[in-house]
């Protein structure tokens, strides 16, 4: 991504870790979760590789195009899913966004296009300032559930995921 390096450093180990612990949560007994925990993961490593800074490795230009399309895939995995659960519309709103990085990264590796914010830049900055808000707001009253439950199945967990991913998202689309 563009901008300076210790950011880029900041972004590549937060959504390490997000997406580490979504693979941790398709461990869950519940089918739905894993499925949606499965994206996450792929969002979340994929969101690290995007953030490396380009000081310290400067991906091949080829390397845009299979970001491309791994994203586009699963914009339209998502939207397959969203049939069955609207939760899904925000995957395909985040891979989605995701081609459009790798795109405009293509476009102007290396460098800003002084172009000011792109109209689709601001409406997905927009999107997910307005999603890291909700997912803030939905966080805090979430209590402790009786009995033992499995890493994978904590509610606030995969909430504070969502939430980081979001923040990563927002943080990438400003530096874009």
């Amino acid at each position: 991504m563009h901008g300076p390096a210790s950011p880029g450093w900041l972004l590549v180990a937060l959504c390490a870790a997000t997406g580490a612990y979504c693979l941790l949560r398709m461990r869950s007994e519940v089918e739905e979760q894993r499925r949606a925990a499965g994206g996450e993961a792929l969002m979340g490593f994929g969101m690290a590789a995007m953030a490396v800074p380009a000081a310290a490795f400067t991906p091949p230009p080829w390397a845009w195009s299979v970001y491309a399309l791994v994203f586009g895939a699963a914009a339209l995995r998502a939207l397959w899913a969203a049939r069955a659960s609207t939760h899904h519309l925000h995957h395909l709103v985040g891979a989605s966004a995701m081609v459009y990085m790798a795109v405009v990264m293509a476009a102007s590796p290396g460098h800003h296009t002084g172009s000011g914010i792109p109209f689709l830049t601001g409406v997905l900055l927009l999107y997910f300032v307005g999603y890291v808000l909700l997912s803030g707001v939905r966080l805090v009253p979430v209590a402790a559930g009786g009995g033992t439950v499995g890493w994978g199945d904590r509610p606030e967990l995969a909430r504070a995921c969502r939430l980081s991913m979001g923040i990563a998202m927002v943080a990438m689309l400003a530096t874009l």
